[in-house]
């Protein structure tokens, strides 16, 4: 079943409420998705360097990361949060990064890898996820939140939303697939690799496919409406954008509502109805098969 809340702000006073707000859209949707919650940031740009956000179920874990400043010869730092922690290095020096914790961490895994985004979830409601992570102080431009009803792929930390499979993107979804497993395939022969069992990992792998293939985002959820077989919501991140789409059916329910201050997506009404100025924002249902895109 699942539910999906994103806010994407235009006014950059909001920032500094980023993560509040998004928690407080979350914590309405737990009877969507008790399992398992997550929440993907798009935050501070620091020009020149990028970001590996990376999970240890054991935080002990940690202490292996301190080997990687010499192996990859340039400065790390690191930012723990509870089972997860923020590394921040050059940008150049990312794949060297993922390459020493692949070999020498085997107990550590990426959530997300970028300029700009950190992702943090676990097994267990929004409320208590973001209580661990201290979701309501992270600020930011926009950010995509998620609670998963596990259908597909067991309860796990690497089988909750969100999934990011390019670099500062990442796809949250509603809904199920019914060719993942042959799409799955078919992106692992075109050298797009996927880590687990879920079909939403797929989707967000199909996407980053498609745009290493020459297409932008919205090219590739049109692209997908074509591909992707099943009933989805999906809400997607990049650097600096926000898009929406559903499946040419539509029947997974979805609401968005927008003002000059944002935008705002929530699986119900009712995860906006604390927004600020929502009794003047345009509120709507987006349309099957159509493609809804923002950006800075």
């Amino acid at each position: 079943m699942c539910g999906i809340v994103g806010l994407f702000l235009k006014d950059k006073s909001l920032e500094p409420k980023l993560g509040a707000m998004l928690t407080d859209m979350l914590i309405t949707m737990p009877d969507r998705g008790p399992d398992s919650a997550g929440i993907a940031v798009y935050g501070e740009d620091r020009e020149g360097f990028a970001k590996l956000t990376v999970q240890s179920s054991d935080p002990a874990g940690f202490e292996g990361l301190g080997g990687l400043t010499s192996a990859i010869d340039a400065e790390v730092t690191v930012r723990v949060i509870d089972t997860h922690a923020v590394l921040e290095l050059p940008e150049d020096k990312i794949p060297e990064a993922r390459a020493y914790l692949r070999e020498n961490t085997p107990d550590i895994r990426v959530m997300s890898a970028g300029e700009v985004i950190e992702i943090y979830k676990e097994v267990g409601l929004p409320e208590d996820v973001a209580e661990r992570f201290d979701i309501p102080t992270l600020t930011g431009s926009h950010g995509i939140g998620h609670t998963r009803m596990a259908t597909e792929s067991a309860v796990t930390t690497l089988g909750a939303h969100p999934f990011n499979t390019g670099s500062d993107q990442c796809l949250v979804h509603n809904g199920s697939l019914s060719n993942h497993n042959a799409l799955r395939r078919k992106l692992r022969r075109q050298g797009v690799h996927v880590e687990t069992e879920n079909d939403t990992e797929v989707a967000a792998a199909y996407l980053t496919w498609r745009m290493q293939e020459g297409e932008t985002l919205g090219e590739a959820l049109e692209s997908g409406l074509e591909d992707l077989d099943g009933f989805y919501t999906f809400v997607v991140g990049t650097k600096d954008g926000f898009g929406v789409v559903r499946d040419p059916i539509a029947c997974k329910p979805a609401v968005m509502a927008e003002t000059d201050q944002y935008v705002a997506f929530g699986s119900e009404y009712r995860a906006l109805v604390n927004l600020p100025g929502i009794d003047a924002a345009r509120v709507w249902e987006p349309e099957p098969a159509t493609v809804y895109f923002w950006r800075h």
